[in-house]
This record gives structure tokens, C-alpha cells and sequence, in this order.
């Protein structure tokens, strides 16, 4: 724990910046993005947002834009192991490591079992209630880069949320004496925060699984089980919906 006042008001500044040019700035962008949703005529349900969506009409321009979207997102969650790094916190001390590889793979995909099944239950019910966007996880053209991408994306989108909302907040909130329970709330509500673009059903399924996610790191102080977990769910969601949803 950081005791020296100075100290501590660089950590809170830190971490406000980190937030401000990373997942907090989208979790503003999606409040608006929800706020746009509810004032626009009829229920959220029969409105729709992309996740993955194409950009340019040349296909090789689209998918340049693609993996933009997957560098920034390889750097954000760089830019959070890179700070912790700097203060004598390595990427093993946050079970970034290769000591436990099966034993971690093999928790990452029961996790996604756990968590995926009911998410998607969750969304269903948010939908049916007209609270939820209908979300379509890809409308990228069938290309011959499409899955490649898909796959690039949902590891991308683990790491750097992971990194970031788990393993650097929590870390930074543990030295400024925060509790496990006000960390791992604060970690949770950030998740939520950046997917309220999709409804309330998105935000609430993400609390969930941020409080679990948050939880397991704090007993296991593994990081790489989440990160397991959180790509094979947005791999499913992603490639799934793309090869399947006209059928």
C-alpha cells in the first residue's frame, strides 16, 4: 500500500489518465451511444449495433482499418502491463506466466462455459424485454480475411480488458488501499460501463461477469484463465454468428 501523499496522487492521476484515453472513454462513448438509443423512436429491441463492422468499401482498406482497431487494443492493454511494470510490478506477478499453462487453459475454458451460456440467456430475456439492442456481433463481408480478423479481434479485446480492468485497476486501487470487495466492484462497473452501447442487458451481464472475473484473479492472482475465457466467448460470438446467422 502507498502511504506518501505525493506518491498516491500520482497513482489517482495515473489512473484517471489510463481510463480517459482507454475504456473509460468508451464506457462515456457507450453511455451516449445508449442515451441516442432511448431518445430515438420505438424500444431499444428494435434497434440494432454492430460490433465488428465494416468501414471502407475497398476491401483491403476495411481490413487495414480492422487491425487498427486490434493494434490499439494490443496497445492499451500494453500500455497498462507497461505502467505496472515500470513500478516493479512484472507480468508474472499478475500470473502472466507460463508456470500453470494447462491448469490455466483448462480453467479459462471452463469459466467461458460458466459464464457464456448464461450471458447469452441474459441477453435473450434483456432483448425480449426491449431493453437490450439487438447485437450483431459481425456484419463484416464474406471475405478470405473475415475469421482471421474475427479471431485477431476477440484475443485482442481479452487481453487488453483483462490487462486494463482486472490486473491494472485492481492492482493500482490495492495500493491506494482500496478493499478486495470496493476493487472488485469498481473493476466490474468499469466492464459494464463500456458496453452500455448494447442496453442494459449488456451492462448487467457484463457487472456479473466482471464481479466473477474479479473475484477468481483476486483468490488465484492468475490472469491468464480470464484471458482464456473472455476470447473463447467472443471467438464463439464473433466467427459464430458470422458463419451461422443467415442459416
Amino acid at each position: 500500500m502507498v502511504t506518501d501523499p505525493g506518491q498516491r496522487r500520482v497513482l489517482v492521476l495515473e489512473i484517471v489518465l489510463v481510463l480517459a484515453v482507454t475504456l473509460g472513454l468508451s464506457g462515456l462513448r457507450s453511455l451516449l451511444a445508449l442515451l441516442d438509443a432511448l431518445l430515438a423512436p420505438g424500444s431499444l429491441a428494435d434497434q440494432s449495433v454492430a460490433i465488428n463492422a465494416p468501414v471502407h468499401k475497398t476491401e483491403l482498406l476495411d481490413l487495414a482499418y480492422q487491425l487498427t482497431g486490434v493494434i490499439q487494443l494490443l496497445a492499451w492493454g500494453a500500455l497498462g502491463g507497461y505502467l505496472l511494470w515500470r513500478s516493479g510490478i512484472a507480468p508474472r506477478s499478475l500470473g502472466l506466466d507460463r508456470r500453470s499453462a494447462g491448469r490455466d487453459a483448462g480453467l479459462g475454458i471452463g469459466l467461458a462455459a460458466v459464464i457464456g451460456g448464461p450471458g447469452l440467456g441474459l441477453y435473450f430475456l434483456a432483448h425480449a424485454a426491449g431493453l437490450n439492442l439487438t447485437v450483431l456481433p459481425s456484419t463484416l463481408a464474406d471475405t478470405w480475411w473475415r475469421v482471421p480478423v474475427l479471431v485477431a479481434s476477440a484475443a485482442a479485446n481479452a487481453l487488453a480488458e483483462e490487462l486494463l480492468v482486472v490486473g491494472y485497476l485492481i492492482t493500482r486501487l490495492r495500493q491506494l488501499g482500496s478493499g478486495a470487495g470496493g476493487a472488485m466492484l469498481a473493476s466490474a462497473a468499469l466492464r459494464g460501463s463500456y458496453h452500455l452501447y448494447q442496453g442494459f442487458g449488456g451492462f448487467a451481464g457484463n457487472l456479473v461477469m466482471g464481479l466473477v472475473f474479479a473475484r477468481l484473479w483476486q483468490r488465484t492472482n492468475r490472469l491468464w484463465p480470464l484471458v482464456t475465457a473472455h476470447a473463447l466467448i467472443d471467438i464463439v460470438a464473433f466467427v459464430g454468428y458470422a458463419l451461422l446467422h443467415q442459416r
